[in-house]
């Protein structure tokens, strides 16, 4: 059978999630394949838009954000969904952070935040900016819980977070960038 990107995607999709980003190695890669190293070049220029497409895989299941709401609302939601969706695959909030770098609008996720900041009244000449500014608030909530979750391992006078403090601690946070971006206008 013939190597696909999708193959090629979905299984480092399922190396970050069992190993994390260090691990994610384009050699690794080729090993759970059963390929050459080479062969991955087939399908992925570098190991930048294997990260790229692993971020689209990653973000893939967040649905639309919903039409009919009013835009903060709507935006609210799909940052709370994107932040559910990677929280609990280590290294997504580096994933998703390069794929932003190289590409801000790589994934549909990430564009509909772009959209809704600017619908919730960020002016078109600053969206880009706002947009990252809550994109990185995103990525920096769940880096930040993850790093507190490692942490905590290697020191036992340390508590685990706890995801529910975690979770409200971003929504606190994500409500006070998105009423800024509503007084922007």
């Amino acid at each position: 059978m013939a190597l696909s990107r999708d193959e090629v995607v979905a299984t480092a999709v399922g190396l970050l999630r069992r190993y994390g980003l260090g691990d994610l190695t384009m050699r690794r890669l080729a090993r759970e394949l059963g390929v050459a190293p080479g062969a991955l070049y087939w399908h992925v220029a570098n190991k930048q838009e294997l990260l790229v497409e692993v971020a689209d895989a990653l973000l893939s299941e967040i649905p639309p954000a919903p039409q009919g709401h009013p835009p903060a609302e709507a935006l609210a939601g799909l940052c709370v969904a994107v932040r559910d969706a990677l929280v609990q695959v280590p290294d997504a909030a580096d994933v998703v952070g390069m794929a932003y770098a190289v590409d801000p609008g790589a994934t549909r996720a990430l564009r509909d935040v772009a959209r809704l900041v600017h619908d919730a009244g960020a002016p078109a000449s600053e969206r880009d900016e706002v947009a990252a500014l809550v994109v990185h608030h995103v990525l920096g909530s769940i880096g930040g819980q993850q790093n507190r979750g490692l942490a905590a391992l290697g020191d036992p006078d340390l508590p685990p977070p706890d995801p529910a403090s975690e979770a409200k601690a971003f929504e606190v946070g994500l409500a006070v960038v998105i009423r800024g971006i509503e007084r922007s206008h």
